[in-house]
């Protein structure tokens, strides 16, 4: 009979110890690795560091202001993108990230109206953000007004999601100290539990809103 696969290995273990406990000579490529993983897929990796904080294997603060600098730098790539938007050779990028025509005059209103209101919304609904900061960008919109609203907006949503993951690394931090690999698996699901309750909440509301506008 073969044996089982044993998930405590030292390969696993030394990885392990390279992210969770890393020395004076890794802490850069442990942050960077974090920063890159928020701008990929952003609730989700913050979550999971969230956990490990909250586990007490990673500094709550540098998770919160690693995921908050990443996640500005990331809005402000959509945002340049934007402004550049109006020539020929960016236009059709544009499109293929979502600013398409029709999207692109429902937001350009909305930026107009309320600037604060568009920026919040994409924070909430992530898979809305792209179309929302280019058209932001398209409109015009100055860089330091831009910040003024996407920085505090970051800066508590990235807090709610470390938060998240820090409870529930806390709640697992004593059973689970020699098995930090599940704590990096529980903050995983949580965070894919918490975007597919926002797609759900998303599409329960798109279709009570066609509902009202068929009425």
């Amino acid at each position: 009979m073969a044996s089982a696969v044993d998930v405590t290995s030292p390969v696993l273990d030394d990885v392990l110890g390279l992210v969770l406990q890393p020395g004076p000579g890794t802490i850069g490529i442990v942050l960077a690795a974090l920063a890159v993983g928020v701008v990929l897929e952003g609730p989700v990796v913050t979550v999971v560091a969230g956990s490990l904080a909250g586990a007490g294997l990673l500094d709550w603060w540098a998770v919160w202001l690693v995921a908050v600098l990443a996640d500005v730098v990331s809005d402000t790539v959509f945002y340049l993108l934007g402004r550049g938007g109006a020539r020929p050779r960016l236009a059709p990028l544009l499109v293929r990230l979502g600013l398409t025509t029709r999207r692109r005059e429902a937001l350009r209103d909305r930026v107009d109206e309320n600037l604060g209101q568009v920026v919040i919304g994409a924070k909430v609904v992530d898979v809305g953000a792209i179309p929302a900061f280019l058209a932001i960008g398209l409109a015009g919109v100055s860089y330091h007004r831009f910040l003024a609203w996407a920085v505090p907006a970051a800066a508590v949503r990235t807090a709610v999601l470390v938060g998240i993951g820090g409870w529930v690394g806390g709640r697992f931090a004593s059973e689970l100290a020699d098995r930090p690999w599940i704590i990096v698996a529980v903050g995983a699901g949580t965070g894919l539990v918490l975007m597919a309750g926002r797609a759900l909440w998303m599409r329960v509301a798109a279709s009570r809103k066609e509902n009202v506008c068929a009425s």
